[in-house]
């Protein structure tokens, strides 16, 4: 592909839960041409065309593939489907957007990343929530230094349903709040510990925690359910200076810095060590304002911007094997009750 050109040419694979939203932003992007939309069932085919007609519904993955002017393939379907569809797209020459979470294994995520570096091709995982508002405003309160040192990531992802007949709750649920611990932390875990519990005949896990250990006492904790009479969508992010509530749910003030913390004193007598030498600091509570462009527009935006100028996505590869590392390990502990060591993926 000439990168001098300012037209991406692209097709677009599932046209379920998330492959509308994608087509919606791409057709809405002046860089773009959405050429096809992929899916084996017709019905939604049907409806994707009433809505765009200038776009070329198909069943045929490989019709789109064989296109010359198909600059990138977008792949919004079932997990399991990832890798075969990326591995033939990128052997194609095409670029990648791929929906999270980007494999089923690390070494399916490892073979993508090679094969994309290998030919010079843009290969980009659908993080959605690393390109919101405000978790960038969140990560630009973490890189001014005003947090202090991180003491702890929590995170809490829950609601009724939909139950996944293929993947439980932590492959379905938590890629999301991994990949912004993975933006906004900028580390790596050491470890990894996952409990879990099915309550139907399936086998497969509706409700599960899982606890990943860093260097220096920092921890990160999630809580995923399919299982819960409420809808929360929440993450703590606490520090020594300050600490940041993040409600998603909320209409307002989603993002909240609060100036408390704790200070400890180091006793210097014995005595001392049988008081309490903690000491609470209450401060005031502000509301960053936030951009409040649809993320996965920024997102769309980005990966034509790294397709056209052959820059480095956010969200490249080495952030969709990281999470699938997490994932990957977080199946091991639910299978042998107990924490896994996490691999180091080499480029951060």
């Amino acid at each position: 592909m000439d990168t001098n050109q300012q037209i991406v040419r692209i097709g677009v694979v599932g046209c379920g839960y998330w492959g509308p939203n994608l087509i919606r932003n791409f057709y809405e992007n002046n860089q773009v041409e959405v050429r096809y939309v992929c899916d084996l069932d017709l019905d939604k085919l049907v409806r994707m065309h009433k809505r765009y007609p200038s776009v070329k519904p198909t069943t045929d993955y490989e019709k789109m593939l064989k296109d010359p002017e198909v600059d990138a393939i977008v792949i919004a379907t079932p997990v399991h489907t990832h890798y075969p569809l990326a591995r033939k797209a990128l052997e194609a020459n095409k670029h990648v957007l791929v929906e999270k979470p980007m494999c089923m294994t690390s070494q399916q995520c490892r073979e993508l990343i090679a094969m994309a570096e290998e030919r010079n091709l843009v290969l980009m995982v659908d993080h959605t929530f690393v390109y919101h508002g405000a978790v960038r405003r969140i990560k630009q309160e973490i890189n001014s230094g005003k947090l202090g040192e991180l003491l702890y990531f929590d995170s809490v992802r829950i609601n009724l349903g939909l139950f996944q007949s293929d993947i439980n709750v932590i492959w379905d649920l938590a890629p999301h709040d991994l990949s912004v611990m993975d933006y906004l932390l900028d580390r790596t875990p050491l470890t990894v510990h996952a409990t879990g519990v099915s309550h139907t005949a399936s086998g497969i896990e509706d409700i599960a925690y899982i606890t990943l250990t860093f260097d220096n006492n920092l921890i990160a904790h999630f809580h995923v359910s399919w299982l819960s009479p409420v809808k929360i969508r929440q993450v703590l992010i606490g520090g020594t200076n300050q600490m940041i509530v993040y409600d998603d749910m909320t209409p307002m003030e989603k993002v909240r810095v609060y100036d408390k913390g704790i200070t400890v004193n180091n006793p210097e007598t014995e005595e001392q060590r049988y008081q309490n030498l903690i000491q609470y600091r209450v401060g005031d509570m502000f509301a960053p304002n936030l951009d409040l462009s649809e993320a996965l527009k920024i997102e769309v935006a980005h990966f034509v911007d790294c397709v056209l100028n052959g820059t480095k996505p956010l969200t490249d590869g080495y952030a969709g094997l990281r999470v699938v590392q997490i994932l990957e390990s977080a199946n091991a502990s639910l299978a042998t009750k107990q924490p896994q060591e996490l691999p180091k993926v080499g480029v951060k």
